[in-house]
């Protein structure tokens, strides 16, 4: 994966804790860089270590450390320089989630080793979508869950999502069932994508004495 995602997990951790927190989780996790560069690649099992790890020193599971990330990743990157894609993909939950494809294509001429997922968009009437998820990757899918909600925070718009068909039960791809509601008239308002991103209130960092 690229340095970017891994930086991801920095911000996130010192948000959570602070340095000492993201340097007990990358000790845990065993990964000798003292830093990552955004646009260097660096193999996926670091990001699985660095996740792992994050979940034994938090105490919660690696779904619900992935679920964290994945809401605090749409806004981290839109305060990193990517708000202006995000701009360009639709002014609603439905359109982005439907140009995610053209999305990372669009990445891939500056990220050429960017290997991303690919998913089907399915508007089910309103208020509803049925989303599949396709990655060479495993494991991943509760980070979906966490840019749904990531997502209803940029657009403003309350995100219920099911994981309705798994990869770990045997299916070759993962779907969610999507349930929405707008919580502003269209043009929906963006929040500043120079805010720090919000961090799913149930992850915490645990005391001593616990």
């Amino acid at each position: 994966m690229y340095g970017l995602v891994n930086q991801g997990v920095h911000d996130l951790a010192v948000q959570l804790g602070g340095e000492d927190l993201w340097h007990e989780i990358k000790s845990t996790a065993g990964v000798p860089h003292g830093s990552f560069v955004a646009m260097d690649t660096y193999p996926d099992d670091v990001t699985y270590r660095l996740v792992a790890a994050a979940s034994t020193v938090l105490r919660i599971s690696p779904a619900e450390v992935l679920h964290a990330f994945g809401r605090h990743w749409i806004l981290y990157t839109a305060r990193r320089g990517y708000g202006a894609i995000f701009d360009t993909m639709g002014r609603t939950l439905p359109e982005f989630l439907a140009n995610l494809d053209s999305m990372h294509a669009r990445l891939s001429l500056s990220l050429p080793e960017l290997r991303p997922p690919s998913f089907v968009c399915e508007q089910r009437g309103d208020g509803q979508i049925r989303l599949e998820y396709w990655s060479e990757r495993p494991g991943l899918a509760p980070m979906v869950l966490g840019l749904l909600d990531g997502l209803g925070d940029l657009y403003g718009v309350s995100v219920s999502a099911i994981h309705s068909m798994t990869r770990a039960e045997g299916a070759d791809h993962d779907e969610f069932v999507i349930d929405y509601r707008e919580n502003a008239p269209l043009p929906l308002p963006r929040r500043d994508p120079t805010a720090r991103a919000a961090v799913a209130p149930a992850v915490t960092v645990p005391s001593s004495d616990e």
